[in-house]
């Protein structure tokens, strides 16, 4: 088996596959390192499709939360980077239909680490997944889990961000603060959590 997979999979895909092994058997920093060796290239393909900085990191951010979800489950068929493109892009395009953004041609492909074509499974608007509902209600669960040890000025952004779904306009008029203060601390908070997943076990 592990000829097979060193001839099927490169040397950094073998190396994410050690990191899940870790990450599901309770090592908190295997997240991490997944989530720093993937965080920009997600990042930079999201924001080819939505066009929009915010809305990219929050997508980033989303991606890596149900990413890690459902790590458990991730079966070695395929690279690690070819699951989480495909998890980072149908996330998005459910982004983009709720919006009704047309900034996205769902002809596009990409390839991930080992060149390998990364599909964008688009489900029929007709025929919609009956779990929709479900996976759209546990997106944030874990955004959540680091809510807590946030800031206290952060929290009640990340909350109205994440869990309410309001608007950077929307939380500026809540607030009475300024649309670019309400920006720039959304982007640190983001940053800080990135930093609590990075760094789990100290602040746990």
């Amino acid at each position: 088996m592990e000829e097979l997979e060193e001839g099927r999979f490169s040397p950094k895909a073998l190396e994410d596959f050690k990191l899940i092994d870790m990450a599901v058997g309770g090592d908190d920093k295997a997240y991490g390192k997944l989530l720093m060796r993937y965080r920009r290239p997600v990042y930079h393909m999201i924001l080819k499709m939505v066009r929009n900085i915010d809305d990219a990191e929050d997508l980033t951010m989303e991606s890596f939360s149900k990413a890690f979800r459902s790590l458990h489950r991730f079966k070695k068929d395929f690279t690690f980077s070819t699951w989480l493109f495909r998890i980072a892009t149908n996330n998005t395009i459910d982004h983009i239909r709720k919006k009704k953004l047309n900034t996205f041609s769902i002809e596009n492909t990409y390839t991930d680490d080992d060149g390998q074509p990364v599909g964008i499974d688009v489900k029929d608007e007709n025929n919609p997944d009956p779990q929709e509902e479900a996976i759209r209600a546990q997106k944030g669960e874990l955004i959540q889990a680091f809510v807590n040890m946030l800031p206290g000025k952060y929290q009640k952004l990340v909350r109205l961000r994440y869990f309410h779904e309001l608007s950077y306009e929307e939380i500026a008029e809540e607030l009475d603060a300024p649309l670019g203060t309400v920006k720039a601390q959304l982007h640190r908070a983001r940053e800080l959590m990135y930093d609590l997943v990075k760094n789990k076990k100290e602040h746990l």
